[in-house]
This record gives C-alpha cells, structure tokens and sequence, in this order.
C-alpha cells in the first residue's frame, strides 16, 4: 500500500509522512477468500491485521463449540498480534479466530514489526499502555483475593453460627445430664433406704427400662394435647401425694407416659415407694431426652464440618469426578444463615445426573456468587431455585431468584470486572467476572443470564466429558486471561473484549 492509502485508514490517519512509508515498506496486502480461517485461536501471534475490504468474524471455543463473538465489515478495525508490544512477558498467541466470511483483504504487519513502530514512535504511550495493562492485571488479582477473602469472612462468619446453636445446645444438655444424674444417685440412696425389696427393685428396673424404651420412641401430639395430658398427669400425681407434680409431669408427657401407666407403677413399687420412684424414672426420662439432645447436636455439628470440607474442597485434589448435587449442597448449608427466613429455597434436581470432572472448591465459589447475588436481589423476600438438569453431553445448573431483575440496559456489562449495580462498599463487581473465568476459562463450559422482574435465571453450562486442559487450566492464573481480549472494534480505534458479557 502506498502512504497516503494507509493514511486512510483511521489507525494510521495522524502518523508522520516518514511513518506511513516505514509502514508501506514492511507491510502487505493479503487477501483471503470466503470461509477460509486467517489466523485459529492459541496459534502463535506471529502478525497484525488491519481490515481493507470484507467481512470477518471473530470466534472462540467454548464448551467443545466454535461460538461467533463478533461480526463486522468495518474497514480498519484491527486484530492479531495486538499484544506484541509487551513481548515475552505476556502470552503472545492469537486470543480467537479470525474468519473470512466474504473474500476479504487485509493490510499485514509482522508482529516483531508492529512491536518495533509502537516502542519506538509512541514511547510515552507505550508506558502507559504498559502500566494500565500490568496495573489493571494487579490490581485484578488483588481484588480478586480481597473478594475471595471477603467471602470466605462471610462464610466462615456463617458456620461460626451455624454451629454455635448446636454446640449451645449440647452444652445445655450435657449441664441439664450431669444434674440429672446427681438427682438419681440421690433416689437410688432414698430407694435403699426405704428398703425397697429385691422383687421390688427388680420391677422398678422394669418400669425404668419400659419408660426409655417409650421415650426413644418420641410420641406426636399437638400443643393442645400435650397441654391436656400434662394437667391430667400432674393432678393424678398430686392426687397420690407426689410433690412438685407439675415439673415432673411434662418429662413423663414427653415420654408417652400417661396415667394408666402411672396406676401399673404405683402397684408395682408399692404406693409409700411412688414418689421416688417416680423421681426415679422421670430422671431416667430427661437423660434420653437429653443424650438424644447431644447426638442430635454431635450429628448435626459433624454434618456442617462436612458440608465446610465438600465446600472447600481442602482434602481433595484440584481437578476431580465431583457430584454437582453434593456441591451445591454444601454451598447452600454453608450460605443457610445468610438465607433470611423470608426466603424459600426450592431444589429441583435431575436425579440421573451423572458426576463430571471438574474444580469442585471453584464451582462452589461460582455457586457462592450466583447465590448471594440472587438473596441480594430479594430483600422483601422471595424464592430462591435451584435446579440441574442434562441437556446431550452437558451438564446445567440454574440459580433462579424472584427478585427485582436485571435493568436491560445493564444486562451486557454484568460479566465486566468491576462494574456492580450495587451502593459503593457493598461488592467490588468482581462476582460475575470471577464466576465466568470459572466456568468459561477453566471448565469449558458457559454462563448464561435471562432476566425480567420476578424471574432472573443464571445458567451455568458444563460439559460432562472434560477436554483436555488449556493452558493455565491447573489451577493457575485465571487473571492471565484477563482484561485486554482484543478484538477487532469501532472506529474509536479501542479494543474491545472478546469474552464480554452474555445478555
């Protein structure tokens, strides 16, 4: 090309005359035909390409499938080895494909040669094309561990609660045993010294034996009928003389035991032995209520600890054959004090879902986000869904809220880093944006949003046959991927980002 035809176009428009014939010089025109593939995604980013006449399209693999980013005839707009200026020091291969969807020509500079002109003519600009590219990189990745650093405050600040109920309440069980126990030594000793006989003991024993075998069982009644059956209990109790009738009624209410039990016990043990062997057994009582109190406690303390392990995923290796369920699972356990009780949670899933290969601790991170974003979004209240379900070879999960919606105009930028919808201190933006490196960058797979008020859908795709992992995919730098995806854009001469936003 000659200068003055380079000098039309919008990139080169404001370079000096020598400039123009340096370019002229080096580069060519390469013209390619209908259909046929310029450069593929991660081949190395050997040249820069200036559109002249034609129509391209950008494309990227995602999920196993070559989807269409970008489409465009403007003559200018330019793509390639846009990187090449910062040399070794960041990946130089071709971030997508480069198709020609008519016969197409471009204006070529070697990448070595692009690098050169902008190093040399430009020195002020390349540092500051350098600092916001290795700035924004770092400042990506500090925020990014501020996030997760953040979530994982919120997160241990909600199993701190979760398992203080039921550490409380075994303590209280374990205080309300020991007494108990101390009040049934004190009986047997009454007991002994009533000189109750050996047949006597022998049947107080049976009573005892027949009262834990009813209290393990558990009895349903309502309010109303406990309250009924305690009042009949205490009055026939205070009928044969037993003081304290009514404390000690509700614990044999509790138990199944009832007056006609009562009358059996008392001509067992004799009616000048009632009371403490009624002591005896409503102690009895309240130790199995009270141990079955701590196993319930133990049991439910044990589960969180393992909801915490299957959520951070400590124990096991980063890429493994997860269970989706499993995972969101324990997400939800671990978000539980974070769900207010207005909130339902509906889980709807495929119980034929297969396991898939995948970083569990990061898909938890994901379901972390689209979760509490999804909580934030119903303050009033509301229904939070959680469903999976097969569709051919992959795998979706969706995380459905009735909130207020996502505004039309803001749908497309949702996935940019640092941009949030929310009042200043309350997220850092970098939710979503982390969530689809997650999904898109290390699993190959896709995230999508439908949104209107009272019905917003987040749909993660995953492919159930994992590919062959990329580079950086091992549990490396998602923020290598970062923000300068450059794709052939406007007229303003920016580059814009080829992973963008779904909408």
């Amino acid at each position: 090309m000659t200068p003055e035809q380079l000098r039309g176009l919008f990139l080169f428009e404001s370079l000096s005359l020598e400039q123009l014939h340096w370019l002229a010089e080096r580069g060519r025109v390469e013209r390619r035909d209908a259909g046929e593939v310029v450069y593929r995604e991660g081949e190395p980013g050997t040249c820069f390409f200036v559109l002249l006449s034609g129509v391209i399209s950008l494309n990227r693999v995602l999920h196993g499938d070559d989807v269409q980013v970008k489409t465009t005839e403007q003559r200018g707009v330019y793509s390639g080895a846009t990187r090449a200026y910062l040399g070794d020091r960041v990946d130089q291969s071709y971030p997508h494909t480069l198709r020609a969807v008519s016969d197409v020509e471009f204006f070529v500079l070697p990448a070595e040669e692009f690098a050169y002109a902008v190093r040399t003519w430009f020195p002020m600009a390349l540092h500051l094309l350098e600092g916001l590219f290795f700035g924004t990189r770092a400042a990506n990745a500090m925020v990014n561990e501020r996030e997760r650093l953040l979530a994982l405050a919120s997160l241990s600040a909600g199993l701190t609660h979760e398992l203080n109920n039921p550490a409380a309440a075994a303590l209280r069980a374990t205080a309300g045993l020991r007494e108990r126990v101390t009040g049934m030594r004190h009986k047997l000793a009454m007991i002994a010294d009533g000189r109750l006989d050996g047949a006597g003991l022998h049947k107080l024993v049976g009573l005892q034996d027949d009262a834990v075998r009813q209290a393990s069982a558990g009895v349903e009644m309502s309010a109303m009928e406990t309250a009924d059956a305690e009042d009949t209990v205490s009055d026939w109790l205070e009928e044969q003389g037993v003081t304290g009738a009514w404390d000690l009624a509700p614990s044999l209410v509790a138990a199944g035991i009832g007056v006609p039990w009562l009358t059996e016990a008392a001509r067992s043990v004799g009616e000048e032995h009632l009371e403490p062997a009624v002591r005896w057994i409503t102690y009895t009582i309240d130790t199995e209520l009270m141990m079955g109190e701590i196993d319930d406690s133990v049991e439910r303390i044990s589960e969180l600890v393992g909801a915490a392990r299957q959520y951070s995923q400590l124990d096991r290796t980063p890429l493994q054959v997860v269970d989706v369920h499993a995972l969101l699972d324990a997400t939800l356990t671990m978000l539980q004090a974070k769900i207010p009780a207005e909130v339902r949670v509906v889980k709807e899933y495929d119980p034929d879902l297969p396991s898939i290969p995948a970083y569990g601790a990061e898909l938890n991170q994901v379901w972390t986000n689209l979760i509490v974003n999804a909580l934030d979004a119903m303050p009033e209240g509301g229904t939070l869904t959680v469903r999976t379900w097969r569709e051919d070879k992959r795998l979706m999960v969706e995380i459905a809220d009735t909130g207020v919606g996502i505004a039309k105009e803001v749908r497309p930028r949702i996935f940019e880093p640092f941009f949030t919808t929310k009042q200043v201190g309350e997220g850092t933006g970098l939710g979503l944006d982390i969530s689809y490196r997650i999904v898109v960058n290390k699993h190959h797979g896709d995230l999508r949003v439908t949104s209107r008020p009272g019905d917003t859908r987040f749909q993660v795709c995953l492919p159930i046959e994992q590919e062959a992992a990329s580079p950086g995919a091992d549990g490396g730098d998602l923020e290598d991927d970062d923000a300068a995806d450059d794709t052939a854009d406007s007229a303003d001469g920016g580059a814009g980002r080829a992973d963008g936003g779904a909408g």
